[in-house]
C-alpha cells in the first residue's frame, strides 16, 4: 500500500467509527423497563350466593346455575387468565424484564386475595407466564388479608355516619340519577323481567340505606348492578344464549347497553372519596412504594397483586385516574383485567419515569378465549399529567412528580406497614 492510500484510509478511520460507534448505540434502546407492580382483577366466575338471593328476589324467577359454584373463578375463566399471562410472560421477556426458562426468586412475587377465585386467577396468570414452573402464590392464612380486605379491620374501617353522609354529598339529586339512567334500566328490565307485577323494584325509587354492618348502599341500584354484572360474566364466561337473561341477549353491545348501571354503582359505593381513603390508601401506599424503589421487600422485578373490582376502584379513584375502554362504560373493570405500573429508566440520562396504564379484554374476546396478540391486543388506556412525554414505548411520566400526584389522596392514618412474609 502506497503512503497517500495508508494516509487516506487513516482519515477515514475516525469517520468510520464514529458510524460503528452511531449504529451500535441506535441499537440500543433508548428505555429500559426496570419494574412493574400490577393488581389484576380475578377472572370470569358465576355471581357470588348473596347476590343471586338479591337478584332472584327482585325478579322472581330463579337465575341459571353454572357449573361452577357461586363466586368461584370457572374453567373458562381460568382460560382466558391464561391467554392474558402467557401473553404478558413474552411481552416481558421481549421487554427485557424476564429471562427465558422459570423465573428465579427475584423475578417474580405473587400476592392474592384469599378467596378461591382470586388465588386461582393468581395460578392461572403465572400457568399462562411460566408455564410448568411452579411459581409459588402466597396468600394470608383466613379470609381477610390488610391489603385488601381492609373493612375487615379496625384501623381502615369507615365510619358508617361519615360514609352514609359521602355518598349522600357525592349522590347529591338521587331522583336525577335514576331518571338519567333510564335507557340501561328499561333494557336490564326487558331483558330480566317476566311481568310488571314481578320486577315492581325497577320503578321504585332509589333510596340510600345501610346494611346491618353499616355500609351504606343505594337500595335498587344495587341490585340491577349486580344482575349487570351477572349478565356480563355470563356473557364472557360463553354461556349459551338461552341462559344469558333467558336468550333476551344475543350481542355484546347489549351486554354494553345495561353497563351504565354497574358505573353508577361504582360512583356511589367504592368511588366515593372518602370510602377509597379508608379503605385503598394502604394498597395504593403499597404499590406505589414498590414502584418507586421505596419499599425493599419483595425485592422482585415483577409483583403481581390479585384482587377485586373494588380494590381496584379503590386505588383508581385515589389516583384520579379513570378509563372508557371500547365496548365498556366509564371505569368498567371487566373479568381478569389490571391496574399497571411501570417503572422506566432512560440509559442516555439515567432518570427513571412511570407508565401507568389499565388494561383488559373486550367482551368477546373473553367469549371466544381469543389469544392475545399483535392482531388482537388487550383493550387500553393510559395515565397522564403536563410532564408526561409520549415515547415509543408508552407515555412516560417523571417518578417522583407522577408519585407525588398519585398519592395525594392517600390518608396516611389509615397506612400501615405490609408484610410480604410467606403464609
Amino acid at each position: 500500500m502506497t503512503f497517500a492510500r495508508m494516509t487516506q484510509v487513516a482519515r477515514l478511520f475516525p469517520a468510520l467509527a464514529l458510524l460503528f460507534f452511531a449504529a451500535q448505540a441506535s441499537a440500543q434502546p433508548d428505555y429500559q423497563l426496570e419494574k412493574v407492580v400490577e393488581l389484576s382483577r380475578h377472572g370470569v366466575r358465576p355471581p357470588t350466593p348473596g347476590n343471586r338471593r338479591e337478584m332472584e328476589a327482585a325478579t322472581q324467577r330463579p337465575w341459571p346455575i353454572w357449573r361452577t359454584r357461586d363466586g368461584e373463578l370457572t374453567g373458562h375463566g381460568y382460560a382466558a387468565v391464561v391467554n392474558k399471562g402467557r401473553w404478558e410472560g413474552d411481552h416481558y421477556r421481549q421487554l427485557g424484564l424476564l429471562t427465558a426458562g422459570c423465573p428465579q426468586p427475584q423475578t417474580i412475587y405473587v400476592r392474592a386475595s384469599p378467596l378461591q377465585r382470586t388465588r386461582a386467577t393468581a395460578e392461572a396468570l403465572v400457568d399462562g407466564a411460566f408455564p410448568g414452573c411452579g411459581v409459588a402464590i402466597h396468600h394470608v392464612a383466613g379470609d381477610d388479608d390488610p391489603l385488601f380486605q381492609t373493612d375487615a379491620f379496625a384501623a381502615t374501617r369507615s365510619d358508617p355516619a361519615r360514609q352514609r353522609a359521602a355518598v349522600a354529598a357525592t349522590a347529591g339529586d338521587l331522583a336525577a340519577r335514576q331518571r338519567a339512567l333510564q335507557p340501561a334500566i328499561q333494557a336490564l328490565k326487558q331483558a330480566v323481567c317476566l311481568s310488571e307485577a314481578r320486577c315492581a323494584l325497577f320503578d321504585q325509587p332509589w333510596q340510600i340505606r345501610q346494611s346491618k354492618s353499616g355500609k351504606p348502599y343505594v337500595a335498587g341500584l344495587s341490585v340491577m348492578a349486580s344482575m349487570a354484572e351477572t349478565l356480563r360474566l355470563g356473557w364472557s364466561e360463553n354461556l349459551p344464549l338461552s341462559q344469558i337473561a333467558w336468550g333476551n341477549i344475543t350481542r355484546a353491545s347489549q351486554i354494553g347497553a345495561i353497563l351504565p348501571l354497574l358505573t353508577a354503582n361504582y360512583d356511589l359505593s367504592n368511588d366515593v372519596l372518602y370510602t377509597a381513603q379508608k379503605r385503598g390508601s394502604i394498597l395504593l401506599d403499597a404499590m406505589l412504594k414498590q414502584i418507586a424503589g421505596e419499599d425493599a421487600a419483595p425485592n422482585a422485578s415483577w409483583l403481581l397483586l390479585v384482587a377485586h373490582d373494588t380494590n381496584i376502584a379503590m386505588v383508581r379513584t385515589l389516583m384520579g385516574f379513570s378509563w372508557t375502554l371500547p365496548g365498556y362504560t366509564r371505569g368498567n373493570i371487566p373479568p381478569g383485567s389490571s391496574l399497571v405500573l411501570e417503572r422506566w429508566r432512560d440509559n442516555a440520562s439515567s432518570q427513571r419515569f412511570l407508565r401507568l396504564y389499565f388494561q383488559a379484554q373486550s367482551l368477546d374476546a373473553l367469549r371466544r378465549l381469543q389469544p392475545i396478540d399483535a392482531a388482537h391486543p388487550l383493550l387500553r388506556e393510559e395515565w397522564r399529567q403536563a410532564d408526561c412525554r409520549v415515547t415509543p414505548v408508552g407515555t412516560l411520566c417523571p417518578l417522583k412528580s407522577a408519585v407525588r400526584a398519585l398519592s395525594q389522596q392517600i390518608d396516611q392514618q389509615a397506612v400501615t406497614p405490609v408484610s410480604y412474609a410467606s403464609p
